[in-house]
This record gives structure tokens, sequence and C-alpha cells, in this order.
């Protein structure tokens, strides 16, 4: 436990070691309040958060709050010592597991904003990528990712969990040590309520789960696939939004991570690591991205419908030019890519990881 009294856990492919005492950047916690109102039009729940007005911005380099902390006078999230990963609670988080009944909204209904977020450090290096870190390590995070959902999954109040991670001050990304986010939420979320009923319709239709018909399809074609493990592949999919979106999935069903056998959970960080390296190398830059873990809800029920993978969205459509929403997607929610996946695809398979 921190200082704080958030709680902090530590992650290595060798046994753990801290060498420093538990640090907090204050020793007093942020006083949060979060709420969640009623969209009447869209049928969905917004989220309200107003002491995250004043979180950490952009920090200079000599304060990096995600770095070890190595003046006890300043300190930062992390003890000194030996560890790969590291998992704590946001310290100014969106959602809280106890969140406080609201002041009622005339006209909206209101409730507490109730849920969990957690804070994934990747690495003690605050240089590198997800996409460069050892395929040992991202295999690791694979555990880490699996071992939170399985925790958090546990609370019979949180009903979702969603590992992401913002890369870019293009998307909005306040910090630059490598790092991702886990939101767990009461509720299940607008994006996967859609997916489990398209899921589960296809599966009543077909008498099989949809990914078994979309890896056999995609290997047949061989025009989108980027990498075929074996085990886990990855693939521009044939209805990308993003010019060069990318998926990596499991090549069975699967609802979790926690589904997959190790030599299955080695696949498939290899063939992340292999999909990230390639965005990074396709025009020399640091290729801004958000990535979602999508897993199956975590309420105990069976999902044999739902296809566990990992959506990476490119904000870069070309060398310099970010991609941005137009009135098509923000307005009407639907989606134009200039380009065609097939395209895009091969251009992917076309790149010399071996200049990295």
């Amino acid at each position: 436990m921190k200082p704080d009294g958030r709680a902090l856990t530590l992650y290595g492919l060798a046994p753990v070691e801290v060498e420093s005492p538990i640090p907090s950047p204050d020793p007093q916690p942020v006083v949060a309040r979060p709420q969640m109102r009623w969209h009447p039009v869209r049928g969905e729940w917004v989220m309200y958060a107003a002491h995250r007005q004043n979180r950490t911005f952009l920090p200079p380099p000599e304060y990096n709050p995600l770095a070890p902390t190595h003046d006890e006078a300043h300190p930062t999230e992390l003890p000194r010592g030996r560890y790969d990963m590291a998992v704590f609670d946001n310290r100014f988080p969106s959602l809280i597991p106890d969140a406080p009944e609201p002041d009622p909204v005339p006209g909206v209904p209101v409730r507490p904003g109730v849920g969990k977020c957690e804070v994934v450090v990747f690495s003690q290096d605050p240089t590198g990528t997800l996409g460069g870190l050892p395929v040992e390590e991202v295999r690791l995070l694979l555990d880490v990712w699996a071992d939170r959902t399985t925790e958090l999954g546990r609370d019979p109040r949180l009903q979702y969990v969603l590992p992401f991670e913002n890369r870019g001050v293009e998307v909005g990304v306040t910090l630059h040590h490598p790092h991702g986010q886990i939101y767990a939420y009461d509720h299940l979320p607008p994006v996967q309520t859609r997916a489990l009923g398209q899921m589960r319709a296809w599966r009543e239709e077909h008498g099989r789960p949809w990914l078994t018909d979309f890896i056999r399809t995609e290997r047949e074609a061989g025009l989108r696939v980027i990498r075929d493990g074996g085990a886990a592949l990855s693939v521009v999919p044939p209805f990308a939004r993003f010019t060069y979106e990318t998926w990596v999935l499991p090549t069975r069903p699967a609802a979790f991570l926690s589904d997959l056998e190790d030599a299955e959970r080695d696949a498939f960080a290899a063939v992340l690591k292999d999909a990230l390296m390639r965005l990074d190398a396709l025009f020399g830059v640091r290729m801004p991205y958000l990535l979602t873990v999508q897993q199956a809800p975590t309420d105990g029920q069976s999902y044999p419908e739902w296809p566990l993978r990992i959506e990476i969205s490119p904000y870069l459509r070309a060398p310099g030019r970010l991609k941005y929403l137009a009135g098509t997607e923000q307005g009407a929610g639907e989606f134009a890519n200039d380009a065609l996946p097939e395209q895009k695809a091969a251009e992917l398979r076309e790149v010399a990881l071996a200049v990295l």
C-alpha cells in the first residue's frame, strides 16, 4: 500500500526485490467524487471526474512520476528495486469503488461513478516503447493484463475490464514514460454491448463463433494478414476504420487472455511485438495509436461467442498526416477510410524490421 492508501503491485520475470520505501507523490489522497449522468439521446452513461483537471500534465524530464524514486524528498509513484512492470491505483481516477452518491440533476438520471482505474507501467526505462520490449517482457505484460482482469473481475460490482494504451501526444498522452491504463466498469460499455449482441447473433445463426470463420477466411485470402504466428496472427481487418488499423488475435476462440495456454500466449506476444514494430518502422517515427484489449464481460457468465483480440488504431494515415474524426464520423458514427485494407496490409508486410 502507498502512503495515500492506493495499492501497488510489482511484476517481474525474476523474483521481485524492493530496495526503497513504497512512495507516493503526496501522502494525502486526492478527493474524488466521480459521477455518471445518463445521455438520453445516445442511450449511454457519461463519466464526470472534475478532480482530474489537476492531474499531472507533461512534466519536465527531471520529474517523471512513473520512474523509480531516486530522491526521497521528491517521491514518484514507484520504488527502487528489481522488477519489470508495476500496476497501481490511478491517483486521479475517473471511477472509484466507493463513489459517493452525487447531488441530483433535474431531468437527468445521475448515479455514483463506481469502478476502478489502474496505471500499468511497462518498464523502468523512461525512453522505451511497448513494441521495443523484449518478447519475453511483452509476454509478461499479457500475463499482467490477464492477472489484473481476473483480480478486478472478482469484485461483483465490476462488470467489464478494459486494458488499453494511449501512445503519443497526438492522442492526448500526458506522460511520456511507457505505460497504459486499466478501466473497470460497473456496467457493460456501449462498444462491448453492441459487439456482444452482434457476436451472439452470429453464433446463433451459424452454430459457431464468428472468429472461427474470420480466421479461416483471412488465411485463405492471404491479402490482409500481416503475420501468421500459428496460434496467433495480426491482420488489417477487411472492415478497418483506421488506415493502418491492426488486430492481433488468437487463432482459436477465447474470451479472456487468461483462457490462452502458455504456447498461445507466447505466440500472441510475438505477433503483438511484430505488429507494433512494423507501425513504428512504417514512417520512421513512433506511431501514435490507441491500443485496446477486448475481452469478455467479467460477470461470471460464459461467453463462447466472444472474440478475444487486441485492436490497434494508428493515428497517422500517411507520413506527417494525422487522422482526425470528420463530420460523418463524429456526427453520424460512419467512418470513412481513405485506403483499402488490402493495400495497407501489404505495406505493413513489406516493412523492413531489420532497420530497427
